[in-house]
């Protein structure tokens, strides 16, 4: 059995503020958008390009609730028309060099896992 570090021991308990967290970045959205990111400062038109299936109300809820966590920065320029741009802060960018580990296992694997289902 593996055993689990005891700094993590606070993340079990129902009211832990990791679960909220936790819940945000590891959202199927909120990963894709913090990988999105990592490469390159965005408009919200090429996120969305980007993340195929990815719903315009779906894109403005997860880019919101990224940038209230502290985790991507929205830069609106004063010019007509708006010109705003997505990128990710310190923190941000500190979850997405933990996420591609985890996306690269998920990539390798995914079609042998999935094809066991069937």
């Amino acid at each position: 059995m593996i055993e689990i570090p005891s700094q993590q021991d606070g993340v079990f308990p129902a009211q832990c503020p990791s679960r909220t967290l936790l819940d945000h970045v590891t959202s199927k959205w909120g990963v894709l958008v913090l990988l999105a990111l990592g490469v390159d400062v965005m408009r919200w038109s090429e996120l969305r390009r980007r993340i195929e299936g990815i719903s315009e109300k779906m894109l403005a809820q997860t880019l919101r609730t990224l940038e209230a966590d502290g985790l991507v920065r929205r830069v609106a320029q004063p010019v007509v028309p708006p010109h705003v741009e997505y990128n990710l802060t310190e923190s941000g960018q500190e979850v997405h060099d933990r996420l591609l580990p985890l996306m690269e296992w998920v990539g390798a694997n995914a079609d042998r896992i999935i094809a066991r289902e069937g």
